[in-house]
């Protein structure tokens, strides 16, 4: 695990600092956070080999090689059967862990749910889910203390739920929730996990534990889903996936395709968001400046009233923090693993058949030879004229290629929206002294919560 000293300024996270900083006040009992342990040829070199008992392994951090294996030969490159089947035992068989012809089709399905136009008509549903969140922190007393990490993932079920199921969104709240939470520890890998045998022995046990976890979830999906198909015409996430159809083939999702589609948007979705919005309140603490900034933004765009999204175009520094806060702090900081089905080059390095491909975008965000001083918060550096030149994988908080996530508009229309909502009324404080550990269950989070005071404005 890594610990960090709330007196400084976030930086450094998980990383070894190079030798011309001083040393920040971290340290580790090399636990939950995988990043502590990544030495730091990482983050200089384009791809670095990676020792391993079991395969050979390559981390790729150089932009024109990740393009070749996320785009121009992606079929050489799929992701690890036993990731796949991780998703399949716990979501069903969704975007995340289909392949080929089958992916295609299901993309082209879903892709009108998450146009700009679709998106922006989810805006309404996030926006007036956050001011009530707001309200309910009016109702504390001005100096309260809370679990950030908590109050965000409550949020953003909330948003969630109410984008996906409308009307019925109150039901679904604790029973979504509790499946999601109790299914966290078992996404938990170790090395027994690529043991031949062991590994079969451990995945069963894992996709019992699921079925059983979700089946109060799935009765209840399976009943909203087939009275949508009796009562259509709902413009909720539900309603546009159920009446969606292939453009090429006239084809429309079945239920069990409809269920498993929602259970990994919410997985996607739901708690990437709140890690991020997580980091955000955690970084806000530590620069007043750029706070101080995305307050006078606020104070102009909207004086005072409940965002839209037809503000965001005008929301630049909002936007920007939040880009910069998953830059520095990706919610998914690892891309799905990636096996050469046939021997490649990638940047002059020869790649076997059977060769693992690792992308982290917790290096890649902080790599040297990509970012001006990585290791600083600085949302200007997002700025149009800053980002031009920049090569296109250099950023992947969403992954890239044609496997990008669907709902990356969405997400970042609801951070954006969350921000703008809750730093209109409130500053939020780090609890002084307080030790904040990173932990990597398939997205970060603080292990121990974030405890933090609200303070009016």
């Amino acid at each position: 695990m890594t610990v960090i000293d709330a007196g400084e300024p976030p930086v450094l996270v998980g990383m070894r600092p190079p030798p011309a900083r001083p040393r920040a006040r971290l340290r580790s009992d090399g636990g939950d956070h995988p990043f502590e342990n990544i030495p730091l040829a990482a983050y200089e070199q384009p791809i670095l080999r990676q020792p391993s008992l079991f395969m050979r392994a390559w981390l790729v951090s150089d932009p024109t090689a990740l393009k070749r294996v996320l785009i121009d030969n992606v079929a050489n490159y799929p992701k690890m059967d036993t990731e796949n089947r991780l998703f399949r035992a716990a979501f069903g068989d969704g975007l995340l862990s289909r392949e080929g012809e089958a992916w295609r089709t299901h993309r082209r399905i879903m892709a009108p749910s998450f146009d700009p136009r679709s998106v922006a008509g989810y805006g309404e549903a996030m926006s007036r889910a956050s001011v009530e969140f707001a309200d309910g922190w009016a109702e504390l007393e001005d100096g309260a203390e809370v679990d950030v990490s908590s109050e965000m993932t409550r949020l953003t079920l909330e948003i969630i739920c109410r984008t996906a199921f409308s009307g019925d969104a109150a039901e679904m709240v604790n029973l979504t929730g509790s499946a999601l939470h109790e299914s966290g520890e078992a996404f938990q890998f170790n090395l027994l996990d690529v043991l031949p045998i062991v590994s079969g022995i451990r995945m069963k046990r894992r996709e019992r534990l699921f079925a059983q976890l979700f089946a109060p979830l799935d009765d209840a999906l399976n009943q909203l889903i087939e009275q949508r198909r009796a009562n259509p015409g709902k413009q909720d996430l539900l309603g546009r996936l159920v009446a969606a159809l292939d453009e090429e083939t006239g084809a429309k999702l079945t239920t069990q395709e409809v269920r498993d589609e929602v259970l990994t948007i919410f997985v996607a979705g739901h708690e990437t968001t709140a890690s991020a919005m997580t980091f955000i309140w955690y970084v806000l603490s530590h620069y007043s400046a750029w706070e101080a900034r995305l307050h006078a933004e606020l104070a102009s765009v909207l004086g005072g009233r409940a965002p839209t999204a037809a503000d965001l175009p005008k929301l630049q520094v909002t936007r920007r923090i939040v880009e910069e806060t998953m830059r520095l702090y990706p919610p998914a900081p690892g891309l799905s693993a990636r096996v050469a089905k046939q021997a490649d080059d990638l940047g002059g390095v020869r790649i076997p058949k059977g060769g693992l491909i690792g992308v982290s975008s917790w290096v890649l965000h902080r790599h040297r030879t990509l970012w001006d001083d990585p290791e600083t918060f600085d949302p200007d550096r997002f700025l149009p004229e800053r980002s031009a030149g920049r090569p296109r994988f250099a950023y992947l908080p969403f992954g890239g290629g044609p496997r990008v996530c669907i709902g990356q508009m969405m997400a970042m229309q609801e951070a954006t929206l969350i921000l703008a909502t809750l730093a209109q009324r409130f500053r939020l404080r780090l609890r002084p002294g307080y030790p904040v550990v990173i932990r990597h269950r398939v997205t970060i989070r603080p292990r121990d919560g974030l405890p933090m005071r609200i303070e009016r404005r």
